[in-house]
């Protein structure tokens, strides 16, 4: 006991603890208020329901994002769908059939893209799609949770096409009480590194591409 205490007198007697404690205090404070920011970027309902476009994008990763583009496109909200994230070995056909959707409506209509394995995979696979079939605007289908890197990604790589979010509800992930269930407070916060990690890559990138930009104040 005596020697802990021994430690902490030197600790605490150090010049530079009460800066370290300053620093951790203003790096805590700062990311709370970003996070707090970054819950309110998460959709909690569809404000673009009657938009149509030129195509529909939906990003794999849960079945009700499949789902509900299938619906759009069968709404004729948008004239493609093009599914990114898919497993090779995966057909139109075989996703329909999981989807209890009859193949014969859709399936002329239905592009899949096989390489994406990230969100950023999905955002560069998409535009390769969007470019070659010279669309202008998309409808972006994903869950709420994973819109606000979705449309970051998706508009770094595409600023010229409109994105239109659409998002989709999974049942245990409620943003209004994120701090009450812990599956939910670790997928926001999952979401927030990520989120942080890609719009700060991106801004490194910017200014790699053009220096003058990080000068620039007009």
């Amino acid at each position: 006991m005596a020697v802990e205490n021994k430690y902490f007198k030197l600790f605490y007697r150090n010049k530079y603890f009460g800066l370290i404690i300053v620093i951790l205090s203003v790096v805590i404070i700062i990311s709370m208020n970003k996070l707090l920011n970054f819950i309110e970027l998460i959709p909690e309902s569809i404000k673009n329901a009657n938009h149509t476009s030129d195509a529909i994008v939906v990003l794999t990763g849960g079945s009700n994002r499949l789902k509900r583009g299938l619906e759009l496109l069968t709404e004729k909200k948008a004239k493609k769908l093009f599914i990114s994230g898919v497993y090779r070995g995966n057909d139109v056909r075989r996703l329909l059939q999981v989807q209890k959707h009859k193949p014969t409506e859709v399936v002329c209509c239905i592009q899949l893209g096989y390489t994406a394995t990230s969100t950023a995979g999905n955002a560069l696979e998409s535009a390769i799609w969007i470019r070659k079939n010279n669309f202008n605007s998309i409808i972006l289908v994903t869950a709420n949770y994973h819109m606000p890197r979705s449309l970051l990604l998706f508009r770094q790589i595409m600023p010229k096409i409109i994105v239109i979010p659409h998002p989709v509800f999974p049942a245990k992930f409620e943003p209004s009480k994120w701090w009450a269930r812990p599956r939910t407070v670790w997928l926001i916060t999952s979401e927030f590194i990520k989120y942080t990690i890609s719009s700060t890559e991106w801004w490194f990138k910017g200014v790699w591409a053009n220096p003058n930009k990080s000068n620039d104040t007009s």
